[in-house]
């Protein structure tokens, strides 16, 4: 299973709103995605003052395996939700952080 974690620094005058249709268009596209498996998001609740570096929110997206995972990346609905992401992030590219790791 691949586990795709997402950070953002989204700027401050991004609404809610937008952030709120951004993981909601995610949820709709891995729905549709074969071996997607899980989707959160959420804020970041940690107590360690200053280890989040500025990402304050993003979402975890859990695949069956790197083959499912990469058909998402390329897939245009993500492609158009990455481009609205990176649009809505402090510094663009600068504002998202991409881990991922086998579990």
């Amino acid at each position: 299973m691949i586990r795709h974690c997402v950070f953002l620094r989204f700027r401050d005058d991004v609404p809610s709103l937008d952030r709120q249709s951004i993981y909601r268009d995610l949820q709709i596209l891995c729905a549709k995605l074969k071996g997607a498996l899980t989707i959160m998001s959420g804020a970041n609740v940690s107590p360690e003052e200053g280890m989040d570096k500025g990402f304050s929110e993003g979402f975890i997206l859990d695949f069956a395996d790197a083959v499912a995972r990469d058909a998402y990346l390329v897939h245009p609905e993500h492609q158009e939700i990455a481009g609205r992401i990176v649009a809505s992030t402090a510094g663009g590219t600068d504002g998202v952080f991409v881990f991922d790791m086998e579990v």
